[in-house]
């Protein structure tokens, strides 16, 4: 069969499709891919035709942070809100001008294919893509971001699933445009609703590539679409990197390190990042294994107590820290958890907030505001998450865990079955 997969964000979003794309391929079918132009590199690295699809995420990613920390600082503040509220509109149309050339990548990728597959970003074009052609589509969500009452824990169930709704609402009404004029394009009917609720009622696989353990009930509240909404866990491909020999020769000359890696958003400050990492670090007698990840740390020079490196092989490091500190990606999040070590989630955006409340609620650690960190503040929450208590639970939560490779291989599964049976 043909495959057309198509992601767009971040490392934390595209690897899931990478991994799924590579054992597609494995299994003999023609896959091609969709991400971003600056990932382009790492999905054909791994094997995949690949074509970039919207802009490089590093259009939006450092005002995306910035927007979240002021946001936070400023809550209070209705007029500092509104003026926020406009500058995220800002950075939402700055990708969405993207839109039809994103559309048009979609068309050309997908024509003669069997099944189109769609990740969170771009949902309302891949689905227009797929009802022109009249193939099935299958979505993969990486967290719970169809209506329910146990993604967001601090609220009650019902008032949960009805923000998670209007969320969803103000998305499509922030689209509907672009979709029209895209479906108009198409020779397509006007859309009577939106595209999340289009793409449940078409009978659509959605995938969830997250653990079960992470939202307890939710399998329950979803009872009725049980088939149509599979949990398979976190999609990974566990990666080697060329610093892994240097990173196990670091760790194993001295006691395990606790471990800091801040995603492909860049922080604000390397210098001064580092700096209360290392102070902190000394104030509580550990070392520090920093992955720099898309931050700029390579004018800092390493201390006796901290050891940076760009990149590294989460997989084979995490089982042998002390503790965890990041910024709350899904993917990092998932490694720690499947190697049962305690963390912090230093978060910046309300999506990283959310997942560090999971931590919370899992007993496995705690999240704190980036922008609100300091040597002082770090140093005491590294000493609660060393505590016993929070490294037992954590052993307990790693048993409950899927595998990486299993993941993989279910999700291959179910999206094979899947086009076969809307054949």
């Amino acid at each position: 069969m043909k495959l057309v997969l198509a992601s767009y964000g971040t490392r934390g979003d595209v690897e899931p499709c990478v991994a799924v794309g590579r054992e597609l391929q494995r299994r003999g079918h023609d896959v091609r891919v969709a991400v971003p132009p600056d990932l382009v590199g790492f999905a054909e690295a791994a094997g995949l035709v690949t074509v970039p699809y919207g802009p490089d995420t590093a259009v939006w990613a450092d005002a995306h942070r910035d927007f979240w920390i002021r946001f936070f600082a400023k809550f209070w503040n209705v007029r500092e809100l509104i003026k926020l509220l406009r500058e995220m509109r800002e950075i939402g149309e700055s990708v969405v001008r993207f839109w039809e050339e994103i559309a048009t990548t979609l068309r050309t990728l997908t024509d003669g294919a069997d099944l189109l597959i769609t990740f969170l970003n771009f949902e309302p074009p891949a689905l227009n893509v797929a009802e022109y052609y009249g193939i099935p589509l299958a979505t993969v969500h990486v967290s719970p971001v169809r209506p329910n009452g146990r993604m967001l824990a601090f609220l009650p169930p019902s008032l949960g699933r009805y923000t998670l709704m209007l969320y969803e609402w103000a998305n499509w009404r922030g689209v509907k445009k672009l979709d029209a004029a895209q479906r108009r394009q198409l020779g397509l009917p006007k859309a009577t609703g939106s595209s999340p609720r289009r793409i449940t009622e078409r009978g659509s696989l959605e995938v969830q590539a997250y653990d079960q353990v992470c939202f307890p009930g939710l399998a329950t509240e979803w009872a009725k679409w049980e088939n149509q909404r599979p949990f398979v866990g976190a999609l990974t491909m566990e990666l080697t990197t060329e610093a892994d020999d240097e990173v196990a020769t670091w760790i194993a000359s001295g006691p395990p390190p606790i471990f800091f890696s801040f995603g492909s958003t860049p922080v604000k400050s390397p210098a001064d990042t580092l700096s209360m990492i290392d102070t902190a670090c000394a104030r509580v007698g550990e070392r520090a294994l920093v992955c720099a990840g898309s931050s700029d740390f390579s004018q800092i020079p390493d201390s006796d107590r901290v050891k940076v490196v760009d990149t590294m092989n989460f997989a084979a490091v995490f089982p042998a820290c002390r503790a965890l500190v990041h910024h709350g990606g899904m993917g990092t999040m998932s490694a720690g958890l499947r190697a049962g070590v305690p963390m912090l989630v230093f978060w910046t955006a309300l999506d990283q907030a959310i997942w560090a409340a999971r931590v919370k609620r899992l007993k496995v650690g705690f999240g704190r505001r980036i922008s609100a960190a300091t040597s002082e503040s770090l140093a005491a929450d590294l000493r609660t998450i060393l505590d016993p208590k929070y490294v037992v639970r954590a052993r307990e939560v790693a048993t409950q865990m899927t595998r990486p490779e299993d993941s993989v291989t279910s999700t291959a599964d179910f999206l094979e079955r899947f086009a076969k049976s809307r054949q």
